[in-house]
């Protein structure tokens, strides 16, 4: 039976938020001329969301044409800082990937965001082996449940988990049909009563459980 666990990426296997708010300032000071704060705090809140969600938040002063073209230059800097810095895994990251893999789970990424970020948190970082697969957003245009099911079908899963750290998650889980762990390591909660882990060296353990059950 071929199992596989899909993650979330902001909140669940890192923390690129400080990162990512220097150089969307950066981006629209250079770029657009606007000084405009963002911090670490604003971008944590908003990630899980959709990119146009983000911009609607963020970018709420302007004209709709305006926080489209300012996302699109913001994530296209975005994608070369992460490129070139990286972001703060959480801790034990790469060994509870290990693991995972050592038990014979396959490991896929859905995240809701631009195209090129999730292919640059693998490439800085050196992850790319424990990985099949991932999906985004930005190469689909689709929410994330439809991203987690379209994952779960080319790969031809047979049992699936999606882990994430935000309601959106649980949401996008409940949409594509697949089960829901909580990473409370990350950016937010989920009302819902849910597995939980507290630290990522608890999933091995969890999913063992969890694929039994």
């Amino acid at each position: 039976m071929k199992k596989g666990i899909l993650f979330d990426l902001d909140g669940t296997l890192w923390d690129s938020s400080e990162g990512v708010a220097q150089s969307w300032e950066k981006a629209l000071d250079e770029h657009f001329d606007i000084e405009k704060v963002i911090t670490a705090d604003m971008i944590q809140g908003v990630m899980g969301k959709s990119m146009y969600e983000i911009s609607d938040i963020l970018f709420s002063e302007f004209p709709m044409k305006e926080r489209r073209e300012m996302l699109a230059y913001c994530c296209m800097r975005e994608n070369e800082y992460i490129r070139s810095h990286g972001g703060v895994l959480m801790p034990g990251l790469e060994e509870t990937l290990q693991k995972l893999k050592d038990r014979g789970y396959h490991l896929y990424i859905v995240s809701n965001s631009q195209a090129g970020y999730i292919e640059a948190f693998l490439e800085y970082h050196k992850l790319e082996e424990y990985f099949d697969d991932f999906e985004c957003f930005g190469r689909t245009g689709r929410e994330k449940g439809r991203n987690i099911r379209m994952v779960v079908e080319r790969n031809q899963l047979e049992q699936s988990v999606y882990v994430g750290d935000v309601q959106g998650d649980y949401y996008a889980a409940v949409e594509a049909e697949v089960p829901f762990i909580h990473a409370r390591t990350g950016y937010g909660s989920v009302q819902e009563e849910v597995p939980y882990i507290t630290e990522l060296s608890q999933l091995p353990d969890l999913a063992e459980k969890f694929f039994k059950s």
